[in-house]
């Protein structure tokens, strides 16, 4: 077989294979289960390989790659285009192959496994984050029921957990304390396996140096630096700091016609996960300049004609653009010399 150009729809057990030469005659078109791929793959002559960009794709990337094949992810988004009347494997799989010969075809850049790794950390922290906040609210919303109340925060959850484990408490029935010292008990853990993994968070960024970096700029911590560190290993695939803000979502959304230009919201394309933590820290920035007795001017001059959102996705959009300068400059943030 003459094969130049490879779709490859994966799945759990059942990959499906749509293979064409070089001028885009089909030569193959066939499924293979899972451990019939990479036996198959081996056989043939160095080829392009299309994938859509998904949570295995990674993986059989870097396996296709190691072959010696030339891999390509691609953004399902992209792919749809393509895909010819009813949706199936085989029409997936073709229409992988036609987004790849297209030469405006924007493709995702392949993660190696310590990025992948790191970002597996951020995803298993927001878990157990997440878990920890429905275990707080649920306790919160039991002891209320009995007219026990605390302020909002960590520090009311811990007063809640301590009026909890007292056994002098009368306002709680002693038919429910053990299921609500179940509760505290499963927060006091997660407490824990959250300090746990941003331990192993801050070793990696000791021995990354592109987080280092990025954490020096104000307002990106320890988990918005490995986290943009761990999935833009190449910045220089953005033309500017517009284009990285851009594609993180943090840009307004456009819908013109007519020659009228006009903008809405942000668009929240691009990762939700990084868009979230530099609003975060662009918040934090805002309560702490609000403080200062010598205020950011520019900080201030948002705060006080904008919207407390708008002002901080406009924050956030001004540290998107930061970062991508200083990872192109690969230096430390400087703060801009006093006019």
């Amino acid at each position: 077989m003459n094969i130049t150009m490879i779709g490859l729809d994966i799945a759990k057990n059942v990959f499906q294979v749509h293979g064409v030469d070089a001028q885009g005659r089909v030569q193959v078109s066939k499924a293979l289960r899972r451990a019939k791929v990479e036996p198959f793959f081996a056989t043939l002559p160095p080829c392009v390989v299309g994938i859509e960009a998904c949570g295995t794709a990674y993986h059989w990337a870097r396996v296709l790659r190691a072959l010696g094949h030339d891999v390509r992810l691609i953004a399902p988004a992209h792919v749809k285009a393509y895909v010819r009347r009813n949706k199936t494997d085989a029409a997936d799989a073709a229409a992988i192959c036609e987004a790849v010969s297209r030469p405006t075809t924007r493709f995702v850049p392949l993660r190696e496994v310590e990025d992948q790794a790191a970002m597996s950390l951020h995803r298993a922290r927001a878990m157990l984050v997440k878990q920890r906040t429905m275990l707080i609210n649920a306790l919160r919303g039991h002891l209320a029921e009995f007219g026990v109340v605390a302020p909002r925060g960590r520090e009311g959850a811990d007063a809640l957990c301590a009026i909890v484990a007292d056994e002098e408490e009368r306002r709680i029935p002693e038919l429910l304390r053990p299921a609500l010292m179940i509760f505290a008990g499963q927060i006091d853990t997660l407490d824990a396996q959250v300090a746990m993994i941003e331990t192993q968070l801050k070793s990696w960024r000791a021995q990354d140096a592109a987080s280092r970096r990025l954490e020096t700029i104000p307002g990106v911590g320890l988990l918005a630096a490995t986290s943009i560190a761990a999935k833009v290993r190449n910045p220089e695939r953005f033309a500017n700091g517009r284009c990285f803000a851009a594609w993180l979502g943090l840009t307004p959304r456009q819908h013109s016609s007519g020659g009228k230009v006009r903008l809405g919201p942000i668009s929240k394309a691009g990762d939700g996960y990084i868009r979230r933590l530099l609003v975060s820290g662009a918040q934090s920035l805002l309560t702490a300049n609000a403080r200062r007795r010598q205020p950011d001017p520019w900080l201030a001059k948002i705060a006080a004609h904008k919207p407390r959102m708008v002002a901080a996705v406009a924050v956030a959009n001004k540290l998107a653009r930061i970062a991508w300068a200083v990872m192109m400059r690969q230096t430390n943030f400087r703060t801009a010399a006093p006019v």
